[in-house]
């Protein structure tokens, strides 16, 4: 009978325990928003995704948490500086989207070979002119092995896209690009990987692999979102753990916490830089390398890394170009990454200003947001644009309008900074959202499949190729296609628009008018943004960088007789009378003495 009950009395207290279930893993409580207060070293060594592990009342997690790598080095920053001279300084760079540039084989899939054959679109290495675009640099959005269409999630970061083509392909595509006198930059995503890539596959499945500490894990799902409400942790498929990922769960973040990711991109760069032959790479994504538990842009430690990196691409190949992706970066946020990390970084403000200005016909938003620009960010070390590969494109924001399309290449194309056209921007491709529908094919002829392929095309070009592609407007001195042709050429020609620098002018009527010198050679330019004539624009300005005397015009792009310019001291310029500009249109002067 004791013995009986001695039995019954430990099977009560085993029932009364439980055993916690594995069938949901845990909730954390979301944690607190992200204090302003500088992080403590202690703080920040406990700042990774996993600082958010349970309570003791909670159940005890059946995968360890990573091993809590310290934080990186936040050394001291670098005082201002302008990029050392070199081919970005008079630079147009050209995104291609390789998939939608140019099918070489039939199988409606853009490739390497067929970028090849299409470079003396972009630059037929003659710098006279010709019926080149003259653009001095293209800049290929992801390349490498991915597991979607897009690229933007690697699967092997040293192997060329197979519908691509192949890693020697790629390598006679540099060097016929570098013999036209184009430089080569590649998008290099760092900031995750796909799911599919080997390393994660062996860090989901074996909490023993090497690879386990290159990603980033929860025992719990920690309860916050990402920085746009999106969700940032998912549950792995393999164990009751979860993985963050800040875009998607296909793509899951590197840990870069951990001194083995570190090295292992910079090996990444290195391979693109020596042993492919790439001038310089597109960073993505790069505001969010770092987390800090919920804060999970801009971090202190990002930026930190990114002194770091630029400096080993640097030892790798000194003057490689670099440009990063901050997303709706622009005067004001985009401070905080300068001097010593990137070479420079793309500008949406001035993006922003460039089509507002286009669209509503006022000169405020654009030189509103090119003189914050100047006054917030070092000269020159930024990347104006129009719209990109995630936005929907420029032609189809400015309501398809070709005046408005014309009057923003014009603002893009004379502004101070490296400025990026995206491929068919030149001859107003449209295109709304989802993506695939901004990333259609290019349009060549107005031949079945666009001129793109002699397939069935990857994705359907728009609707209007018939009309809007570059063979129709080859011909046509007043296409927007020879808009862009003459821009680029005076901006990689002329040295005072491709690095000149930049003095806005008083202008009656409601023009945007500014002064560009670089050394000996000087331009005015003058921009008519809205849908009507402007008769009797004149310019004053009390002080410039041009010396006093008479100056000479040269009619570079527009229409009309100018008379000389009369300097007077400090550079000063008075009621400096213009001819009519037509609607949508602009005067690019050259000043000779």
């Amino acid at each position: 009978m004791k013995a009986r009950a001695l039995f019954l009395i430990i099977v009560l207290i085993i029932v009364g325990c439980g055993a916690p279930s594995a069938a949901v893993p845990p909730t954390a409580t979301p944690p607190a928003a992200p204090s302003a207060t500088p992080l403590s070293e202690e703080a920040a060594l406990l700042a990774t995704m996993a600082a958010n592990a349970p309570s003791p009342a909670e159940a005890t997690p059946t995968v360890p948490l990573p091993t809590l790598f310290p934080t990186i080095t936040l050394g001291p920053t670098a005082e201002p500086r302008p990029l050392p001279a070199g081919w970005w300084d008079t630079a147009v760079c050209y995104e291609i989207f390789v998939r939608s540039f140019y099918d070489s084989d039939g199988d409606g899939i853009g490739d390497i070979n067929g970028l090849i054959a299409k470079l003396d679109y972009i630059n037929d290495g003659d710098p006279t002119g010709g019926s080149d675009l003259g653009a001095n640099c293209i800049w290929l959005m992801p390349v490498a092995e991915a597991a979607t269409y897009h690229g933007y999630d690697v699967i092997d970061y040293n192997a060329i896209e197979k519908d691509y083509g192949t890693n020697d392909d790629f390598k006679r595509l540099v060097a016929e690009a570098n013999r036209r006198g184009i430089r080569v930059i590649v998008d290099l995503v760092l900031n995750h990987t796909s799911s599919a890539h080997p390393w994660f596959i062996s860090a989901l499945n074996d909490p023993a692999s090497p690879y386990r500490d290159w990603y980033i894990w929860s025992p719990v799902d920690p309860g916050y979102r990402g920085p746009w409400g999106q969700q940032v942790w998912h549950r792995s498929p393999a164990r009751n753990e979860y993985y963050y990922g800040v875009f998607v769960a296909e793509m899951p973040d590197l840990n870069y916490r951990n001194p083995e990711v570190v090295a292992e991109a910079e090996k990444i760069a290195a391979f693109w830089l020596n042993e492919m032959g790439v001038d310089g790479f597109r960073l993505d994504a790069i505001k969010h390398i770092v987390e800090n538990g919920s804060e999970q842009e801009g971090t202190r430690e990002t930026h930190a890394w990114m002194r770091s990196f630029e400096a080993a691409i640097e030892r790798i190949r000194p003057g490689a170009f670099t440009v990063g992706e901050v997303f709706g970066g622009r005067a004001g946020s985009l401070a905080a990454y300068y001097p010593d990390q990137l070479d420079t970084y793309f500008e949406f403000g001035v993006a922003e200003g460039i089509l507002r200005s286009a669209n509503t016909g006022a000169p405020g938003p654009y030189l509103t947001a090119v003189e914050a620009a100047l006054n917030r960010l070092p000269y020159q070390r930024w990347a104006p644009f129009l719209t990109n590969h995630d936005q929907e494109r420029v032609m189809t924001v400015l309501g398809g309008d070709g005046g408005k399309a014309r009057v923003a290449a014009i603002a893009l194309l004379t502004s101070p900074g490296l400025p990026f056209v995206y491929y068919g921007e030149e001859i107003g491709m449209s295109g709304a959202k989802p993506d695939e529908r901004i990333r259609t094919p290019m349009q060549w002829t107005g031949e079945p499949g666009a001129g793109f392929t002699t397939g069935s095309p990857w994705q359907a070009p728009q609707s209007d190729f018939p009309t809007v592609n570059v063979a129709v407007q080859d011909t046509d001195p007043d296409s927007l296609l020879n808009v862009y042709r003459i821009l680029i050429r005076l901006h990689t020609t002329r040295p005072a628009l491709g690095k000149g620098d930049f003095t806005a002018l008083n202008a009656t009527g409601g023009a945007a008018a500014f002064l560009r010198r670089s050394g000996d050679d000087a331009a005015l330019v003058v921009i008519n943004f809205s849908a009507s004539p402007l008769s009797g624009v004149t310019l004053s300005t009390a002080q410039s960088s041009l010396d006093p005397g008479a100056y000479t015009p040269e009619l570079l792009f527009g229409s009309g007789n100018l008379s000389p310019l009369i300097v007077g001291a400090n550079g000063s310029i008075s009621a400096y009378a213009l001819p009519e500009i037509p609607p949508q249109r602009a005067v690019i002067v050259g000043l000779g003495r």
